[in-house]
């Protein structure tokens, strides 16, 4: 079964200048959908831009239960790369402390050395882990993985 938009069509014609004009008598005031006339649209330049021609269009319904696209549609986002960000704590500080941090200046954050990190997945806390080194570089093994319903609960502040 196909919905029908309903709308008014009219008549086009082109004039000499190559626009497209809707004819009408002298008289004739253009009107909307509903036959309430339809307000006359004015360029910067103070002149009236002509009106748009309206047409009736069918869509056809949608199922949603038809499948398209190859059985593996996914494998494009499995290769995606997405942004990881992980949090070791927060600090919170006056800004007269802040203005006198610099090169040697230490920072003590909130979370203990024992406490697992957060991994962040945009906002939303995802996974919780140790931090590590591997390979001379800083890495986190995953201790747990947050469902959906806590992720949300435990979003960074």
């Amino acid at each position: 079964m196909a919905k029908t938009a309903k709308a008014t069509a009219e008549k086009v014609s082109a004039n000499p200048l190559g626009r497209k004009s809707t004819p009408r008598s002298s008289g004739q005031v253009p009107q909307g959908d509903s036959g309430v006339p339809a307000p006359a649209r004015h360029t910067s330049g103070g002149q009236v831009e002509p009106q748009k021609q309206v047409q009736s269009v069918e869509f056809p319904e949608a199922t949603g239960n038809e499948a398209s696209g190859s059985p593996n549609k996914f494998d494009i986002l499995l290769d995606m790369s997405v942004p990881v960000a992980v949090s070791i704590g927060q600090a919170e500080i006056p800004v007269r402390r802040l203005l006198q941090l610099g090169p040697g200046s230490i920072l003590k954050l909130d979370k203990p050395i024992d406490e697992p990190v957060d991994l962040f997945l945009k906002d939303a806390k995802f996974a919780a882990g140790d931090v590590v080194v591997v390979d001379g570089r800083f890495a986190v093994r995953i201790k747990q993985i947050i469902g959906a319903d806590a992720a949300s609960d435990g979003q960074k502040a």
